[in-house]
């Protein structure tokens, strides 16, 4: 879990405070005056005892006014203070987890389908937007490589990656290649490198040109040279993308409803390349990460919080999960929600392996 709770130390009292008053705005949605939080704050303190400990956690930067002679919100470093320190989770259900588990494990033949099926069951049990990239593959092996002409000196190569996946590249090259001689390229193509990695593929390429040419034929230099420009194109195995589900329900919070805020945060979600960039930062964590408005390092977040959690498929990290939402979201119950969904995503896909 991302840790940047603030150094400066507070006291039980002042604890207790900033806790209630992060549960009555992440409730509400209001700004919690001294009133509010001196009827519930359950121990013998005068409302000028409650009014001098708001004022020093606004002087920390824990909270902040957002009106003169308002209540007081939460800041990001509020937030942060309250879920590092002060949050009690509530665990999910038996019956919710079977629930899920059971929904998972209908789709296990389809990958993306389960993909799906997360993101909706995310959004659904949190009412904020789920989001869950596509498992990347561990590895991206070479099973067969065809070849067939085009006009004007352009090959379209076909790869058949790991058994299955078929990716097309149209390639431009210098002359014309004929039929026999895309077909032998193919064939030397398939028996030399058939099964391999394609970074292996890439390093043997290399070793074999820096052989003397005595010890090439034609046929094998023209293999050799319509290889290289196809493997030295990124295999799209590797890149991650989403499906994000629920998003109109953050349109719900009166912090994220004005219409141009919306319209950035949707232009976000389609575009993907932010979302994908934090989301990428969660590969390598250790369970669950939150990012509390402005950690994330996107303006269009600043109003949100993101919390993922990384699956992984035979013991390998291949893609994250997670809800995006206000800063007022339940921590409480949706930290939980996502670390469960993942390690149940993960069982899902390893069943299927």
């Amino acid at each position: 879990m991302s840790s940047q709770t603030t150094d400066e130390s507070l006291n039980d009292r002042a604890q207790q405070l900033l806790k209630l008053l992060v549960e009555h705005y992440i409730r509400d949605g209001q700004p919690v005056g001294s009133r509010t939080l001196s009827r519930d704050v359950g121990m013998s303190l005068s409302a000028a005892t409650i009014r001098n400990v708001m004022a020093d956690l606004e002087e920390l930067g824990f909270v902040h006014s957002p009106h003169t002679s308002a209540g007081r919100v939460p800041t990001d470093k509020g937030y942060r203070f309250f879920v590092d320190t002060l949050l009690k989770f509530q665990p999910l259900g038996d019956d919710q987890v079977v629930a899920i588990r059971n929904r998972l494990g209908e789709l296990t033949n389809d990958p993306k389908a389960l993909v799906a099926a997360a993101s909706q069951m995310l959004s659904s049990v949190t009412r904020l937007a789920g989001v869950v990239t596509l498992p990347r593959q561990s590895h991206a092996a070479l099973s067969q490589i065809e070849f067939v002409p085009l006009s004007d000196n352009r090959v379209l190569a076909i790869l058949v990656v790991n058994g299955r996946e078929v990716q097309n590249r149209i390639l431009q090259l210098e002359r014309y290649y004929s039929p026999d001689e895309l077909r032998h390229a193919s064939n030397y193509l398939n028996m030399e490198f058939g099964g391999k990695e394609l970074s292996a593929v890439r390093d043997h390429l290399l070793a074999q040109l820096k052989e003397t040419r005595e010890h090439l034929n034609e046929m094998m230099l023209n293999a050799i040279h319509l290889a290289q420009q196809v493997v030295n194109v990124p295999v799209s195995a590797g890149r991650m993308e989403y499906v994000i589900a629920g998003e109109t329900n953050l349109m719900g919070f009166a912090e994220l409803s004005n219409v141009e805020k919306l319209r950035r945060l949707f232009e976000a979600f389609t575009q993907q390349r932010d979302i994908l960039h934090l989301l990428d930062q969660s590969l390598g964590a250790d369970g669950v990460q939150i990012f509390i408005g402005q950690e994330s390092g996107y303006t269009i977040l600043d109003d949100c919080s993101v919390v993922t959690a990384p699956y992984s498929l035979d013991q390998e990290v291949v893609g994250v999960l997670g809800v995006i939402g206000p800063t007022r979201m339940a921590y409480e119950r949706v930290i939980p929600i996502v670390d469960i969904t993942a390690k149940l995503l993960g069982s899902a896909l390893n069943s299927r392996a």
